[in-house]
């Protein structure tokens, strides 16, 4: 960090963090953190950005898979996002995840990285049958706070607002957010972080509100939704599959950021 800017950032994460639900694999990927880039980048254009996230990956895979490589680009900053695909896994382990978790919190701070993480909404706010694992998304969330702590690694809370419920910040997968809720996850990193120009405007309710549905016509959603993303996530499972089986980081060198307009 030069001048209180920031010259090298290094994304680890998952789907989410490579940019799942914000464009698409034809058209290129671009997602909170390529977003949080440019709030980067406007404050300082010879930024260079590295994203080494990889969909589907677990928390030990994060760890294994793409530490070595952000430790060598020796950033200034680094996101770590982990655990998601753990927390929907019949095997979960809070325990276990935590501790890849702090590994890396710990790798990264140690060579003067700033490291910035954020915490998980409560899932069952946007998919219903998901509220059998409530309880390990504060577990999860819990840990990842007390590890953060241990280590001087600055975490957005992301995760208990009402507004994260909207339909409009997530994918129609629901387990991706939207364009909209990206650029949220990035204004709301980009504040934790103190970037000139950001504010806590990200926690404001989208308008205008959306208006109460039939209850048919919401029945008829959720069929829809467990047919066309559930299903085939299970379907994954069942055969072992993950969606990041083959797949490289899409930005896996740091390269200069050409920003755009922070709210496109």
């Amino acid at each position: 960090m030069t001048d209180g800017r920031y010259t090298r950032y290094v994304a680890l994460g998952d789907s989410q963090t490579e940019g799942v639900g914000d464009g698409t694999d034809r058209t290129g990927l671009r997602g909170w953190a390529d977003r949080l880039a440019d709030w980067l980048a406007h404050g300082n254009p010879d930024v260079e950005y590295a994203n080494l996230a990889v969909r589907g990956k677990l928390a030990r895979q994060i760890r294994a898979e793409q530490l070595d490589a952000a430790l060598a680009m020796r950033p200034d900053l680094a996101t770590v996002c982990a655990g998601m695909n753990d927390l929907l896994r019949p095997s979960f382990d809070p325990d276990e995840v935590y501790g890849h978790i702090d590994a890396m919190f710990a790798a990264l701070t140690a060579q003067g990285t700033v490291v910035a993480t954020l915490t998980f909404p409560d899932v069952a706010q946007i998919i219903p049958v998901t509220k059998p694992i409530r309880r390990r998304v504060d577990a999860l969330n819990e840990r990842m706070r007390s590890a953060a702590a241990r280590y001087g690694v600055i975490v957005a809370e992301t995760g208990h607002l009402e507004v994260v419920s909207d339909p409009r910040l997530w994918s129609p997968d629901r387990l991706h957010a939207s364009p909209i809720g990206h650029q949220r996850i990035a204004d709301a990193v980009a504040e934790a972080l103190r970037l000139p120009g950001s504010d806590h405007s990200w926690t404001r309710p989208l308008t205008p509100p959306l208006p109460n549905r039939a209850l048919m016509d919401a029945i008829a959603t959720e069929f829809q939704w467990a047919a066309t993303a559930l299903a085939p996530w299970i379907m994954h499972r069942i055969q072992g599959k993950s969606s990041g089986d083959r797949r490289r980081a899409k930005r896996p060198q740091p390269l200069p950021v050409v920003p755009r307009t922070l709210t496109s």
